[in-house]
């Protein structure tokens, strides 16, 4: 196989190429037909030099058949992979809309209902795949895919991609030099430190996304890995709602504890974070979320580990700063 995959190139003898959706530093994305089963799918085919990897090969292809049995609405299905003529490819269902990045480069930034409906579906995408043990250690814009909605009208489906090579690429994806500050801006600090990733990884990653989707820009900035970690652990974010006044307190609030640098004070998981987003919408805080959860732990260390930062607890704020350009999103 060619890597340009020109149209009409069948791969594996199966999934014959019609055009290139997207491409990026580990990848292209390809709209195909499965010849055998009659129907569009979405073929990812890794760069060539991640399939020249062995370790990364290995890795991926463990991880992609743990991620194919995951089925869950707001998951993208993976259905094959495999390797052509030395090349890795994913089979993934074709989603018809627009990425989280698209959206943001489209609208700058979305409203307080659309962005709380996103969380949600998203949270229960990440909370079935914690529960069966995969944790996606990349969530981001460009792999959250938005059907209907902001993206087309109509009622929304949100549907997080990319499970399939985020594990198997993760020492790679963040030693990469043209790909630390964009990817880094999503990953909790305990990611940037080199922790092993938990399902609160994934939950200030969303978090991330989520304070980008109600103000335009990202919580903390930096331009080295060095720089984003010292602000991360140093600097409390500004609640969304100085930057947008339409952004109800108790939904900032509900994100900015997802937020949180250590994960002891962040929600202990993704169907935590949806519970609070919806609550804030009523203009109910996120403290009754972890109230109830205090209640069920016994130990004794529960409220120290659990209960998120009041406003006059929370870290000192940075002072406010003009308006800038929209944050960059990453693909």
């Amino acid at each position: 196989m060619s890597p340009r995959s020109p149209k009409g190139e069948l791969i594996a003898d199966r999934y014959r190429i019609e055009d290139r959706l997207g491409s990026g530093g580990m990848s292209s994305v390809f709209r195909a037909t499965d010849t055998i089963l009659e129907r569009t799918v979405a073929v990812k085919i890794l760069a060539e030099h991640l399939s020249d990897d062995d370790r990364f090969v290995a890795r991926f292809r463990r991880e992609a058949l743990a991620v194919a049995k995951l089925v869950h609405p707001n998951i993208v299905q993976v259905y094959d992979t495999g390797n052509d003529h030395g090349q890795y490819y994913i089979v993934m269902e074709y989603v018809r809309g627009r990425s989280g990045a698209q959206l943001l480069q489209a609208e700058g930034k979305l409203d307080p209902e659309t962005t709380v409906e996103i969380g949600v579906q998203a949270c229960a995408g990440l909370d079935y795949a914690h529960r069966h043990g995969i944790i996606h250690r990349d969530v981001k814009p460009g792999n959250l895919m938005i059907i209907g909605g902001p993206a087309g009208g109509g009622d929304m489906t949100v549907k997080i991609t990319d499970f399939g090579i985020a594990r198997a690429s993760e020492q790679s994806r963040i030693t990469q030099v043209g790909s630390v500050v964009g990817t880094a801006a999503y990953l909790a600090p305990e990611q940037a430190r080199g922790d092993e990733a938990t399902p609160s990884s994934d939950v200030y990653s969303l978090g991330v996304v989520l304070y980008q989707f109600l103000t335009g820009r990202l919580p903390y900035e930096g331009a080295s890995l060095a720089e984003l970690a010292v602000r991360q652990q140093s600097e409390q974010p500004l609640p969304p709602s100085s930057y947008n006044d339409a952004v109800p307190e108790a939904v900032g609030d509900a994100v900015l504890v997802a937020l949180e640098s250590d994960p002891s004070r962040r929600f202990a998981g993704a169907g935590e974070l949806a519970d609070a987003l919806r609550r804030g919408l009523t203009g109910e805080s996120p403290a009754g979320t972890a109230a109830t959860r205090i209640l069920g732990d016994d130990t004794p260390t529960a409220p120290t580990r659990h209960m998120p930062r009041t406003r006059s607890q929370r870290r000192p704020q940075r002072r406010p700063v003009p308006p800038r350009q929209p944050a960059p999103v990453s693909e």
